[in-house]
């Protein structure tokens, strides 16, 4: 396989996915902090966990078919799309940056590649909780957690057709709920919803259809007993 430098750090200083090195593949990285300042390579993520470990409320076949096919899929055509560029020594924020000056393959399978990588990484079948200073902010910016939650399921089950829903930390350090079409993240200049991601949920039909079928509402629910918080506690302290 082919390899590429992968930097996920964002211009205002906060990270754009903190993915642990053991996701993501890569042998050269030691610690988190070395994958912030040295950068990464374009691979393909490895799971931190079988297809079954989110059952049962993400089924093993969903799992199995989403991540070794779908987002496998964008990630051979985002590689294919960046060969011979000067994309392939970019870093995902600085692709994002000017994505509105690049082609619609870039865009689309970049952002697959992006988006489920975060997506994946957020997820657990262990149980954690946000941080106090995660959760003193939360409060602070949508009066409970609980009404956090509502503001955030409201975004997953409204994404007209395929989409995702996001947290985000902004560019004047303040927590928003939004969502974006298809495989548009909130780094993107194209997006009318901007941020670095801190939790984001699929709501592309291929994610929750072969359970939940047409019941997003019940897939939205179900997500919120595999966050893993963990991972959103790091993003947010960076």
């Amino acid at each position: 396989m082919e390899r590429r430098k992968f930097i996920t750090t964002v211009g205002f200083g906060v990270v754009a996915a903190s993915i642990p090195t053991k996701i993501l593949g890569a042998k050269t990285m030691t610690t988190f902090e070395d994958f912030i300042t040295k950068g990464n390579e374009f691979v393909f993520p490895q799971l931190a966990y079988s297809y079954d470990s989110l059952e049962p409320y993400i089924d093993k076949m969903t799992m199995e078919i989403h991540y070794d096919r779908h987002h496998r899929g964008y990630f051979t055509k985002f590689m294919n799309d960046v060969e011979g560029s000067d994309l392939k020594d970019k870093s995902f924020s600085e692709i994002f940056a000017g994505v509105s000056k690049l082609s619609a393959g870039v865009k689309n399978n970049g952002g697959g590649f992006y988006n489920h990588t975060l997506f994946w990484n957020n997820m657990s079948p262990e149980k954690s909780k946000p941080s106090k200073e995660l959760l003193k902010e939360i409060e602070s910016s949508f009066g409970s957690f609980e009404k956090f939650k509502e503001t955030f399921s409201n975004a997953a089950a409204t994404r007209f057709g395929s989409g995702w829903a996001w947290l985000v930390m902004t560019a004047d350090k303040k927590l928003a709920v939004g969502s974006t079409p298809n495989q548009e993240n909130p780094l993107m200049d194209v997006s009318s919803f901007q941020g670095a991601p801190l939790l984001t949920l699929d709501v592309w039909e291929h994610a929750y259809y072969l359970k939940y079928q047409n019941k997003r509402a019940d897939y939205i629910e179900a997500f919120w007993n595999v966050v893993n918080w963990d991972e959103v506690n790091r993003r947010f302290e960076r």
